[in-house]
Order: C-alpha cells, then sequence, then structure tokens
C-alpha cells in the first residue's frame, strides 16, 4: 500500500490522513526561520453581541501589533504627519528620498486587520512602511472600525479620501493598494467610485486580499493550519463587519463584483501556504475573464502577509515597482 495515501474519497470531500508539512529547502533561509517561529494559538473569538468583549479583544490586540512593529519602522527616513481628509484620520506619510518620477504621486493605503483590526497606531507605522518601501507620498487612511462602525462605514471612509485626493492628484496620478482587510477595501472601493461616476485611479494592489467574505475557495480549507500566520478564516471577523448584510454583496466581497464595466491595472500577491490563495487566484481570473490588465504574483511557501523581511518580501516589492511603472508611470526599481 502506498504510504502517502491520503484515504478515500467521501461524497462530500476527500478525507486526508494525518501529515507533518516539512519546511521547504526551496526558499531563503530567512523565510525558512519565519516558517519555524513559534507563534501562540490565537483564542476565540467573543460572541457578536458581546461588544465590550470586542473593545476588549481589538485593544488587545492593536497595542500588541504596534509594540512589534514600533521601533523598526520608527527609525524609517520618513516625513509624518497625522491630518484630517474629508472628516477621515489620515497618516501622510512621505520618504526623505522620492524618485522624480514618484514626486507627483500618490498612494492610498488600506491597512490589514480583517477589517476589524490594526487602526490608530498600527496605521500610521504601515504608513511608513509604504511610504519607504514605495518611494512615494502616501495616505494611509485610518478608517472606523466594528463593532462601533460596521460597514459600509470603512468603505465610506475610503471612498471620501479619494474623492477628497482627487482634489489635488489627477486619478492617473493615483494608487490605491492594501492588504487582507485592506485587500478587501482596495478592490472594493474601485467598484464603488466607479459606480459612483468617479474617475477610477491608475492601478490597484492586492496583497494576500480578503474578497470573499463568504469563504467559499479552496484554500480555505487546503492551506487551513498549513498557513502559519492566518491558521483559518475569519467568519467571525467578517460576520461582526458585515452586521447583517449579505457577505456576497460585490461591496463586501468584491471577489463577486462585475469587472466588465471597468477596473484599473490590477496588480495581486499571494503565497503558496496562504489561506486566501484561493482569493488572490479567482479575483485575477475574474479580472482576466473580463478581459481586464491583471498580474498575479505567488511566492513559494508564503503564507499570509509575508515572511516578516525576507528577500523574497523585498522581491515582492520590486514586482510591484515594474506593475506601477508600467502602468501608472512611476519609477522603476
Amino acid at each position: 500500500m502506498d504510504d502517502y495515501a491520503a484515504g478515500t474519497t467521501a461524497t462530500d470531500g476527500l478525507r486526508l490522513t494525518e501529515r507533518v508539512i516539512p519546511l521547504p529547502k526551496s526558499i531563503s533561509l530567512e523565510a525558512q526561520a519565519s516558517l519555524a517561529m513559534d507563534r501562540p494559538a490565537t483564542p476565540p473569538f467573543p460572541p457578536l453581541h458581546d461588544k465590550a468583549g470586542w473593545h476588549a479583544r481589538i485593544e488587545q490586540m492593536n497595542t500588541g501589533m504596534a509594540a512589534m512593529m514600533r521601533d523598526p519602522l520608527m527609525a524609517l527616513p520618513v516625513k509624518f504627519a497625522a491630518e484630517i481628509l474629508a472628516g477621515v484620520m489620515v497618516y501622510v506619510t512621505e520618504p526623505e528620498v522620492v524618485p522624480t518620477e514618484n514626486r507627483d504621486k500618490a498612494l492610498l493605503y488600506f491597512h490589514g486587520g480583517g477589517l476589524v483590526l490594526l487602526a490608530g497606531e498600527a496605521t500610521g507605522l504601515f504608513a511608513r512602511m509604504e511610504a519607504f518601501a514605495n518611494r512615494c507620498k502616501v495616505f494611509a487612511v485610518d478608517y472606523r472600525n466594528p463593532p462601533d462602525h460596521p460597514y459600509p462605514a470603512a468603505l465610506d471612509d475610503c471612498v471620501a479620501v479619494y474623492r477628497e485626493l482627487l482634489k489635488t492628484y489627477r486619478p492617473d496620478q493615483i494608487v490605491i493598494s492594501g492588504a487582507s482587510g485592506g485587500g478587501n477595501l482596495a478592490a472594493a472601493v474601485p467598484l464603488k467610485i466607479r459606480d459612483l461616476g468617479l474617475p477610477l485611479p491608475a492601478a490597484i494592489g492586492l496583497f494576500t486580499p480578503e474578497v470573499d467574505l463568504t469563504e467559499s475557495g479552496d484554500t480555505f480549507h487546503t492551506n487551513r493550519d498549513i498557513d502559519v500566520v492566518l491558521r483559518g478564516g475569519l467568519p467571525e471577523m467578517n460576520a461582526l463587519y458585515a452586521n447583517g448584510a449579505d457577505l456576497a454583496d460585490p461591496y463586501l466581497s468584491p471577489l463577486f463584483g462585475d469587472f466588465t464595466k471597468g477596473f484599473p491595472p490590477t496588480f495581486i500577491q499571494t503565497g503558496t501556504r496562504d489561506v486566501f490563495l484561493s482569493n488572490s487566484a479567482r479575483i485575477h481570473r475574474a479580472l482576466r475573464r473580463a478581459g481586464l490588465e491583471t498580474e498575479l504574483h505567488v511566492w513559494e511557501a508564503m503564507p499570509h502577509g509575508g515572511f516578516g523581511g525576507a528577500p523574497e518580501d523585498q522581491e515582492m516589492r520590486v514586482e510591484f515597482a515594474h506593475f506601477l511603472a508600467k502602468h501608472a508611470g512611476w519609477a522603476k526599481p
């Protein structure tokens, strides 16, 4: 009998035997070390009705993430300011050295955190990272979050800031990007502004995007527990964000949007161990079926959110810079 037999196929799916997933030797030593890190188990989320419980959990996670990020990101050579644009807190950040081609450009950035976490200080730290990595002026939106401000508050905030930027920048000078939950907004905002009759930005960057809140993709099952960063899906946070709205609505799950009406050139990043890999693969196919310009970049063994600074993460930034140079006139890497 084959030692690697996966078990029998049942009518409800494939039944797997227990197995060990080894550290791949096909990635950098830094990436291997990232995958091998000890990561504490995440406790269950509070019930949806427990606002106090959610507030406490969100505060704990936001504080912990900001503390982990603070020292290295505060040391980056950038100029930073907190501003209110269209009634929304926005962290405006610019590196000390900006290539000539990028000096009249703006990156509108939406932070990750499952549409619930990482507001406040963490958003400001992400702004510093994005400005330095992308060599441009960044407007990082500190959009409102549940439980006090569920959908459509975050989407409305992001659209409002985009509308405000149009007073200073032409649409072809603006790029929108976002990671994880921010990738949801980075895909939903172009759908919303298009439907409002506003001009589309030059390009979009979707980094391991959470574009399907119904979590119907294959890798929500096949990569569960294999993704060391995000062990599985986020149904509790998705429900908290949606607040009873249909999860399949395109403004909540932009994967299901009608892209034939227009959408900017789109860069999509994921990894083979990312639980959101299916999200990236499926939105790439949806954009291609609509005849749109899009690139899907998949990194070997990469989990959700990358390797935390390994060479593969730097390669990702280079690829995005090439994409922006091609589609939005930004500086080449």
